[in-house]
């Protein structure tokens, strides 16, 4: 009898009857080629991540790895439940922080060497650029995006700043999982949701647009593209514009962005493209960030500017002031609070840990292995 056994968080396994011969047999095998198809599929490219699947089910391997190295997220604890965490390894096997060792700019040297190497250009050890590379004034810049959460999905899922190596979860308040309602006409999240990495909004720096300070995050995106993302999932998108949400007093920066590979993307490139061929687009999002905490018993959220939404010169240039208050976040330049700034690859913070150190840290929690997805 031929036999896959699932292998992969949430895979299923594919068997054929139990039938010795004839039709039954003939079935079986060609479930188990199917499924064989399948498995190498989803190992070679990530052009199948707008599959649908549940939580917990295979990723296709990240594009912004080289050629023949792939990353993986491992489950622990039980999918919508508080012990719920999905860790990140690299292409070797080793955890990393999706928060602090994933470059935010994609395309770069780091983006195809894990872990980080020195670079030869501006000689620094911390595997990362001294400064973010330049950019004219309507160039595209590509960054890599962590998807937290899946569009038309509820669960509020996000990078746990506050744990050792940044896993994503579920989050909790008043001792409750949090899910967000759905506001009508919509179902969930209108967008997959995620966050840039090595990207920080800054809680003691008040901007000077938006009067507020920073909500101690990295920074938030919402992907406006065809295909629906998984939790873990790296994307590579490219930035559209911004809008400047006021959530219970401080700023909370909304990037609008758009998956590189998302077949839109060859005709959407700005803000202004975004209201030709994605009209009303926009302002259902206003309308979701102004009216989702309503149901909660909390007002209605405000926004700076207006409710205008900026364009992507403006937002790339909010990226990349929250990439320089991470990086004094990284070398103890900054007050981090509560933030967890473990990390395995910035060479010269004094956060960096071993492989060994990390692995040790997850192994001591008490939470089950649930499977290993490949990305």
């Amino acid at each position: 009898m031929l036999r896959l056994s699932p292998c992969r968080a949430g895979g299923r396994a594919q068997e054929p009857d139990g039938a010795v011969g004839g039709t039954s047999m003939r079935a079986g095998l060609g479930q188990a080629l199917r499924g064989l198809l399948l498995l190498s599929a989803r190992s070679c490219s990530c052009s199948g991540a707008g599959r649908r699947r549940r939580l917990g089910q295979p990723l296709p391997r990240c594009s912004w790895l080289s050629t023949m190295a792939q990353c993986s997220t491992e489950q622990r604890g039980r999918p919508h439940s508080p012990e719920y965490r999905l860790y990140f390894k690299n292409a070797e096997g080793k955890y990393i922080s999706p928060f602090h060792d994933i470059p935010l700019f994609a395309g770069s040297k780091e983006d195809k060497e894990v872990p980080a190497k020195r670079s030869k250009t501006n000689g620094s050890e911390t595997g990362l650029p001294k400064k973010p590379p330049p950019s004219r004034a309507g160039e595209t810049v590509v960054f890599n995006m962590v998807v937290e959460v899946p569009r038309w999905s509820n669960a509020k899922m996000e990078i746990a700043t506050k744990e050792p190596l940044n896993p994503i979860k579920q989050d909790i308040k008043r001792g409750k999982l949090r899910y967000v309602a759905n506001i009508f006409p919509h179902k969930g999240y209108i967008w997959n949701y995620g966050a840039l990495p090595q990207t920080w909004e800054d809680p003691h720096h008040k901007d000077k647009d938006t009067g507020c300070c920073g909500d101690n995050d990295p920074i938030d995106v919402c992907e406006i593209g065809t295909k629906v993302h998984y939790p873990g999932e790296i994307i590579q998108v490219k930035v559209l514009g911004v809008m400047a949400l006021i959530d219970e007093g401080e700023t909370d920066w909304k990037i609008i962005a758009i998956n590189v590979d998302d077949p839109e993307a060859q005709k959407i490139h700005d803000i202004d493209d975004v209201k030709k061929h994605k009209p009303g687009y926009l302002e259902a999002t206003a309308e979701w960030f102004r009216l989702y905490k309503v149901p909660d018993d909390k007002p209605e959220n405000q926004f700076a500017f207006n409710g205008e939404f900026k364009d992507k010169d403006f937002a790339v240039g909010i990226i990349k002031s929250t990439h320089e208050y991470w990086k004094a976040l990284l070398h103890k330049k900054a007050d981090r609070g509560a933030i967890e700034c473990m990390n395995i690859l910035v060479h010269d913070s004094p956060f960096r840990c071993s492989e060994e150190d990390a692995r040790l840290i997850v192994q001591s929690l008490s939470f089950r292995t649930v499977g290993l997805t490949v990305l």
